[in-house]
């Protein structure tokens, strides 16, 4: 045990060349004796404009009470966050994955330049958690992330409603199914308060996640936004940021490739969003642990599915929070020998220690079927390969919507043309829906596609029509859907070259997805093939579409393929004996 606490900031308050620093410090009101204390960086993602986010700040509060009475010094300070559902169906999307690196960017920077010892993430939309993961990543330095929580269910017409629902009823007034009243209805009944989306949609997905992994305290991932346990929970962070600065656990002590996989059981089992594929590389690539989309197709070879949660099934996680609670799903699947209760967590036990005392979901809880009668034999995300994906793309089947699809491309050059055919009725049953130029250099951005997925679920076409992009789904996407396509249309994949009517194949047993061309006819559109213009020419889509790599490797701007052209001309020119200016 080492009880010297403050081993980075110390370099600030103790070093008597640095009267400056110190000075500072007095002027943002601390003492000399706090000069003695370790010192913790609070980042929240708290701003007004997002339920997910709204009531991040008052969280970030409350921590830093808890910081406070551990004997600790907690300095709150903020990053950015981009509501997905917000910006869906609009070009704002375009700047949600984006929002992680800079998340992750931002985090690092306020950390390394004011010498934190320690820090707690106070986090609550799906982008914010990864990115706030990926720098505890990069630091290394005793870190917690706090879960801002779920939204509570909304209610109209005696109906439990969520944000999902706004756009299926998009679909079904498009189709004249439901009228404008109850559209509006629903529209203004659906977000209750301050919490994130409450289906097992990304945010609750990167969550519990990210509980598995062991870098939350018990419970965060399922305790609701606005509940007394969520405050109880940020209080209790101090004491437990204290023992890890004194054992000096780090988040790359706890993370390990068995970790990483019972994250992915996790996901699996719950019916999780495809982003969590993007994000755990993204993860472990910052944590410098191998992850590659073979061990989430092996996963889900040998996890069953078993949650009947939203955007497929019925329940939600406020649904689980009563039930038990993350951890009693994560007792459940321990005793069925689904995770590795050896795996370190922020509590300094590790996972089983931690789940010793907790009860396993009842057989009458409803959420989670048995291992004997799963929903799905093995994992509803599926990695496809073929010609039209020989890099890999990340098909969401849950065996609802059948496990083949084959059928005539009906093409779209971007989201918003298909939208508008959607609205004209120009899309027939029996089509596989494709739209290309939205991958993380063409979108750019790699934008989710729910709207175009609920305006077909409300038309009544999820399971007549597929749907494939080189953008993303959100994780309230269902229907036979299939994203993440590499190589993307912009880099030249045989995504970009389709044309209505070709015959496209899905197959989510064998894990396959072609299109039936010859390859006389792909060498033949190849040649005639330009890639387009970059969508911006400045700014920060400018910067993510040059820096940003594919989907493939996590979508990650820190080793993208501009910056390794650069960091191999830089090893050319080192091994010059002449300095080259």
């Amino acid at each position: 045990m080492n009880h010297q606490l403050n081993r980075y900031s110390r370099v600030l308050t103790q070093d008597i060349s640095q009267p400056s620093s110190r000075a500072m410090l007095h002027g943002a009101g601390l003492t000399r004796a706090d000069l003695e204390k370790a010192q913790v960086g609070i980042a929240s993602a708290g701003f007004e404009g997002n339920p997910c986010n709204l009531h991040l700040n008052e969280l970030a509060g409350l921590v830093k009470q808890g910081i406070t009475e551990a004997g600790l010094v907690g300095l709150i300070f903020n990053t950015i966050g981009v509501s997905d559902a917000l910006t869906m169906g609009t070009p704002g999307m375009r700047f949600s994955l984006p929002s992680r690196d800079i998340i992750a960017d931002s985090i690092e920077t306020v950390v390394s330049a004011q010498w934190y010892d320690g820090l707690v993430t106070v986090m609550g939309c799906d982008k914010n958690m990864p990115g706030a993961v990926m720098a505890m990543c990069r630091l290394n330095r005793p870190s917690i992330l706090v879960y801002g929580g779920t939204i509570g269910s909304g209610i109209y017409k005696d109906r439990k409603i969520n944000v999902l629902s706004t756009l299926e009823a998009y679909g079904e007034q498009l189709a004249g199914k439901l009228s404008p009243a109850d559209f509006e209805g629903i529209v203004q009944n659906a977000c209750p308060g301050a919490g994130a989306c409450g289906g097992m949609y990304t945010a609750n997905t990167m969550s519990a996640a990210i509980e598995a992994m062991g870098l939350s305290l018990p419970y965060s991932a399922s305790n609701p936004a606005l509940s007394a346990e969520k405050k109880k929970e940020c209080l209790a962070v101090g004491a437990a940021l204290y023992r890890l600065l004194e054992k000096d656990l780090k988040p790359r002590d706890i993370l390990t490739k068995a970790s990483f996989e019972n994250a992915i059981r996790l996901v699996m089992v719950l019916g999780g969003s495809t982003n969590a594929v993007l994000h755990l590389i993204a993860i472990a690539r910052a944590a410098e642990i191998a992850l590659e989309l073979s061990d989430f197709q092996r996963i889900s070879d040998e996890t069953p599915l078993l949650a009947d949660l939203k955007p497929s099934g019925k329940y939600l996680m406020e649904d689980v929070h009563l039930a038990g609670g993350i951890p009693a799903i994560m007792k459940t699947l321990l005793e069925d020998g689904l995770l590795d209760g050896s795996c370190l967590t922020v509590t300094g036990a590790t996972l089983a220690e931690n789940l010793r005392d907790v009860a396993p979901l009842g057989a009458t809880q409803g959420i989670l079927y048995p291992m004997s009668q799963p929903l799905k034999r093995n994992g509803h995300l599926q990695i496809l390969y073929g010609n039209l994906a020989p890099q890999g793309a990340v098909a969401k089947i849950t065996g609802k919507e059948g496990e083949t699809f084959e059928g005539p491309a009906k093409v779209f050059d971007g989201e918003f043309a298909a939208i508008a055919a959607i609205e004209q009725q120009e899309v027939a049953p029996g089509a596989v829906v494709v739209i290309r130029y939205e991958g993380p250099r063409g979108g750019p951005g790699m934008p989710e596609m729910l709207k175009v997925t609920a305006a077909l679920v409300g038309a009544g076409l999820s399971k007549s029509v597929a749907v494939i992009t080189d953008g993303r789904f959100s994780g309230g996407t269902h229907g036979f859907v299939i994203g993440h396509i590499t190589p993307e249309a912009y880099d030249g994949g045989l995504i970009a070259l389709i044309q209505d009517g070709d015959i496209i194949s899905i197959d989510a047993i064998r894990n396959e997805i072609n299109v039936a061309l010859g390859e006389a006819e792909i060498l033949q559109r190849k040649s005639e093939w330009q890639p387009p213009a970059l969508k911006y020419c400045k700014g920060i889509l400018y910067k993510y579409s040059l820096t940003v790599s594919s989907a493939t490797e996590g979508c990650v701007t820190d080793e993208g393929p501009w910056l390794r052209i650069l960091e191999a001309w830089h090893a050319k020119q080192s091994s010059h004996d002449t300095p080259i200016d």
